[in-house]
């Protein structure tokens, strides 16, 4: 008799060894229908492996995130079979399951294109809809190396395997190196899709072959599918590098290099407008402003420990009357130069200082992607010198600030606590102590949060702040990070009330990010359709005929006044074609005035997103629109 128990603290006997398919089927019907693998005493299994012991399961259905997971790890094996039977002779390298669906590289002898996937795809839905098993063997690590003898993927993949037991999975005739386990059979696989196809090198190294990667995407039901490529395709209307673009935003060019934005006046008025509102909120809490240079000698960054642990991020070193300089990838070491060139008291701190500091890191070509990947980036980079007592308060107001800019931006976020990472300088103790403060504050505050074990930088652990953007995907943004090292390395100290010297606690953080990153991000949250306080263009003015020009201009004179972002179009042409225009740029409000609407001083207010809102007075509309871009409301909600 083995004694079975499962999560909900429920138990269940079995009188033989039995596989744990029949079990589930033994706890319900339902269960045994949606069960795709089992957790057995920590470890996944396949739902056919049998058990002979007293254990602890957990059945895991695609509702879970393991279900899922394991869902698209067997579709990609679904794919290597699709792929080996129209294109004989091909090899496999490597098949995850990633978010949202899987992909695997391919070594052809047949070179694969695009217009090959719809066939792809259609082979993976014949193996799916024959329901296939999928069959596990295992083999010595030297009967494995004899089974793939001549395909150096899998010799390499069986070099890098733990143990001396190497799995394999058939479904028919098809078989993989694989360490599973797999869903019980193709049949199980839900919906699927090829996506796309790109190059890849393998192990990543550009001097490796470039394989052939194919991506697909997986869901349980098709429902899940149709709404994913829903969101894709309202994505790719998103997308920053297109509306930056259409809207005139920015730009990189060759000439100047990759992965260095130019600034078009629209994308540097929004910029503008972020930082501004960015200096309003420190100064109203109690922050100073820094500037540090863009070089400095490369012996600060040996001291700082960046040298050591950034080197392969930092470009190389320019020779300057001898010495070595480099261009800065981090802002501290210069804040930290400031803080020491004076002796400060306990009733000094905290100081809190802040900058728009850009910096250089090398980010390897093939990852560079508009403004969300780049090699100059300007962070919000702040520095908090403070004493242990003040630490909570400090990263609680830093929260507070986070939270505030946020809502602003219509953005709902997740927390992160990243603890230490492998690579990493400072004693235990002080990695304790950090870690304690960070999480002590995220518990005071009642914030959920999850736990990035190794997540944390080289100097100290940070809470990392993901924001949610309108299509539910995730963007890193605000950090703040607990540093104990560096005030150790650059004895920064303050004097204490005993009249001692005592090393400060340093906090980094940016609330940000980088504005190239954060504005690119909010260009696809909005969709380029920007709240009137961060438009590049907030009002138009659209005149019908020449006779209503001189009013137009009066109108135009009256909201520059007042501050508000305002041009004309006074061209001739048929009214429409003036409003379609207004419509592609995006900009908020579009006044239509003819002389109708110069008789009685009004004008006829279209909003973006809203349509027409009827004629208005024109002293009316601009009280409107002044407390709306004051205020940084938000605009509407559109359905995605």
């Amino acid at each position: 008799m083995f004694h079975i128990l499962l999560p909900d603290g429920r138990s269940i006997d079995i009188d033989k060894p039995s596989s744990l398919s029949d079990i589930a089927k033994k706890i319900s019907k339902d269960l045994h229908k949606r069960a795709l693998t089992v957790e057995v005493d920590g470890v996944m299994r396949d739902l056919s492996t049998v058990v002979d012991h007293d254990a602890t399961v957990r059945f895991v259905t695609s509702d879970t995130p393991e279900g899922l997971e394991q869902l698209r790890h067997s579709a990609a094996h679904v794919l290597a079979e699709a792929v080996l039977e129209l294109f004989p002779g091909t090899k496999f390298a490597y098949g995850p399951a990633v978010k949202d669906g899987f992909y695997y590289d391919f070594d052809s002898p047949i070179v694969i294109t695009e217009s090959d996937l719809p066939k792809i795809e259609k082979a993976m839905q014949r193996i799916i809809k024959a329901d296939r098993l999928f069959v596990r063997h295992e083999l010595s690590r030297a009967e494995a190396e004899r089974k793939y003898a001549d395909d150096e993927y899998k010799l390499d993949n069986i070099a890098h395997a733990d143990g001396d037991v190497i799995s394999f999975y058939e479904q028919g005739k098809f078989s993989d190196l694989c360490r599973g386990p797999h869903v019980p059979s193709t049949g199980k696989l839900g919906a699927v899709k090829v996506m796309s196809l790109a190059g890849a090198y393998w192990h990543g190294e550009a001097n490796n072959k470039q394989l052939t990667r194919i991506y697909g995407a997986a869901f349980p039901t098709r429902d899940e599918l149709d709404a994913h490529i829903k969101k894709l395709e309202e994505a790719k209307k998103r997308d920053h590098r297109t509306l930056g673009k259409q809207l005139d935003l920015f730009s990189t060019e060759q000439d100047i290099g990759p992965g260095l934005i130019l600034w078009h006046p629209n994308g540097a008025m929004i910029r503008h407008k972020v930082e501004e509102f960015w200096k309003e909120e420190h100064l109203k809490r109690g922050y100073q402003f820094l500037y540090t240079p863009h070089i400095a000698s490369e012996a600060i960054y040996r001291r700082s420990g960046h040298l050591e642990n950034y080197g392969d991020m930092m470009y190389s070193p320019m020779d300057i009357d001898g010495q070595p300089y480099r261009v800065k990838p981090m802002n501290c070491p210069g804040h930290i130069l400031i803080y020491n060139s004076n002796v400060h008291s306990y009733r000094d701190l905290p100081m809190r200082w802040c900058e728009l500091g850009t910096v250089y890191r090398y980010e390897p070509s093939g990852t560079l992607h508009g403004m969300l990947r780049v090699r100059g980036f300007t962070q919000d980079d702040s520095h908090i010198f403070c004493t242990p007592e003040q630490v909570e308060d400090e990263i609680n107001a830093v929260l507070d600030l986070m939270e505030h800019m946020m809502k602003a931006f219509g953005y709902e976020y997740k927390a992160f606590l990243a603890t230490r990472p492998a690579k990493s300088i400072g004693t235990d103790e002080q990695w304790e102590m950090a870690e304690t403060a960070l999480e002590a504050v995220l518990k005071k505050r009642g914030m959920p949060y999850e736990v990035d074990v190794g997540g944390g930088v080289f100097y100290g652990p940070k809470i990392d702040i993901k924001l949610v953007d309108a299509l539910g995907r995730e963007w890193q943004g605000p950090t703040t990070q607990l540093d104990f090292n560096l005030p150790e390395r650059f004895d920064v100290e303050y004097v204490g009330a005993d009249n001692e010297r005592h090393k400060v606690v340093m906090l980094h953080r940016t609330v940000l990010g980088s504005m190239e990153r954060f504005i690119g991000g909010l260009v696809e949250h909005f969709g380029g359709d920007f709240p009137l306080w961060l438009a590049p263009r907030q009002i138009r003015i659209l005149t019908v005929t020449d006779a209503s020009i001189p009013y137009g201009r009066e109108i135009l004179a009256k909201l520059r006044g007042r501050g508000l972002r305002a041009d004309l179009d006074d061209r001739g042409g048929k009214i429409g074609a003036k409003i379609r225009e207004g419509e592609l740029l995006k900009i908020p409000v579009l006044l239509v005035v003819g002389e109708k609407e110069r008789e009685t001083e009004s004008a006829a207010v279209r909003r973006r997103l809203l349509g027409d809102k009827g004629v208005k007075l024109v002293a009316a509309v601009i009280e409107e629109l002044v407390a709306e871009d004051i205020e940084r409301r938000l605009p509407p909600k559109r359905e995605v």
